[in-house]
């Protein structure tokens, strides 16, 4: 295999990532368009960072409620090393120590802990915390200033049974979609809030608040953009090259939320097909067949390792000749929750 490199094709771009790989003669070659930034957000890190040190600290077990992020391949590293997944409080043992998912979870998860005397860790993303705490203070006025929520997200997810979690049952109404918004009729349409999952649709949501806009002119939006930098990020990335692309493979779990959500980004903004591939193994290479131009991207919760696995196979099947289109650089990080902040 031969390596290298060559002057950039396309701005942005990191023309030190720009590259060609060729692995013998009659090869078919393929160009790969890799969307930057992709993969882990600061949030996920964070969350990785939390059991790995609460292992480091007290050593193996330690218990995760729910999956720490929605990726396989992160869960089994962390398995690997100690870590016992659960999904509720009471498969904890009296003596364990716990940490919450990055997620988020309803207030009476840690009420259950401390009931317990569990020691436990929140490992929640500070950005969804954010939207924990502006649901709280739209909630928090009473009388003539309480606002009831209507939430933007999917049913089920975790972030959202977590937000919703924060306040009384019936405070908050969950709007899936479009269509729900148009018909949602709240009892008090003047003392209205709305918040947003953070990693939904960016154009999605906008539809949706513009529907909830027009049809209730006081609600109250977040002071700041509830959808986190990185699912923005990752979707502007992926609309970028979407165009060029005779496939998008999104390198993403299943239960993951910005994954799926990059896949279909894709689809819409031009691909002519998107799939969303939780690792190599799972990889149908039939998908491939008359493709020229692939664009690669990978969810917030996939390590960059699936991406290099996944370009290492290619490299076996067809001369590659790598794009790297960055549209925005990332550098933001979040610091440890106590009580790990003071050593970490």
């Amino acid at each position: 295999m031969s390596e290298e490199t060559r002057p950039a094709t396309s701005q942005p771009a990191n023309p030190a990532a720009d590259r060609i790989i060729t692995t013998g003669e009659g090869r078919q070659a393929l160009r790969l368009l890799l969307a930057g930034p992709r993969g882990f957000c600061a949030g996920v890190d964070r969350a990785i960072r939390v059991v790995e040190e609460a292992l480091r600290r007290y050593g193996a077990p330690v218990y995760v409620r729910h999956e720490i992020v929605h990726n396989r391949t992160v869960v089994e590293g962390l398995e690997a090393k100690g870590a016992i997944f659960v999904e509720e409080l009471d498969e904890v043992p009296a003596d364990g120590h716990v940490v919450f998912s990055a997620h988020g979870v309803p207030k009476s998860v840690p009420a259950e802990a401390e009931r317990r005397n569990l020691l436990y860790l929140d490992a929640t993303c500070p950005l969804v915390s954010k939207v924990h705490r502006e649901a709280e203070r739209h909630f928090a006025g009473g009388g003539e200033k309480q606002r009831h929520i209507l939430m933007i997200g999917h049913a089920g997810h975790p972030e959202v049974v977590g937000t919703m979690g924060q306040l009384p049952p019936g405070a908050v109404t969950l709007i899936n979609d479009a269509k729900e918004a148009s018909t949602v009729e709240p009892a008090e349409p003047d003392k209205l809030a709305f918040i947003t999952q953070t990693t939904l649709s960016v154009d999605d949501t906008a539809e949706i608040v513009e529907i909830l806009r027009k049809r209730f002119p006081q609600i109250e939006g977040p002071r700041r953009e509830d959808i986190c930098y990185a699912t923005t990020n990752r979707q502007m990335a992926v609309k970028e090259l979407a165009p060029e692309c005779d496939l998008v493979i999104v390198i993403g779990s299943p239960n993951s939320s910005n994954s799926q959500r990059l896949r279909e980004v894709a689809e819409r903004s031009g691909a002519k097909k998107a799939l969303l591939v939780p690792k190599v193994s799972d990889m149908e290479w039939n998908e491939l067949e008359g493709v020229k131009t692939l664009g690669m991207s990978a969810g917030a919760s996939a390590p960059e390792s699936l991406v290099q696995e996944m370009i290492t196979e290619l490299s076996k099947r067809y001369d590659l000749h790598i794009e790297e289109r960055i549209v925005k650089e990332e550098n933001i990080n979040f610091r440890l929750p106590h009580p790990l902040s003071d050593e970490a």
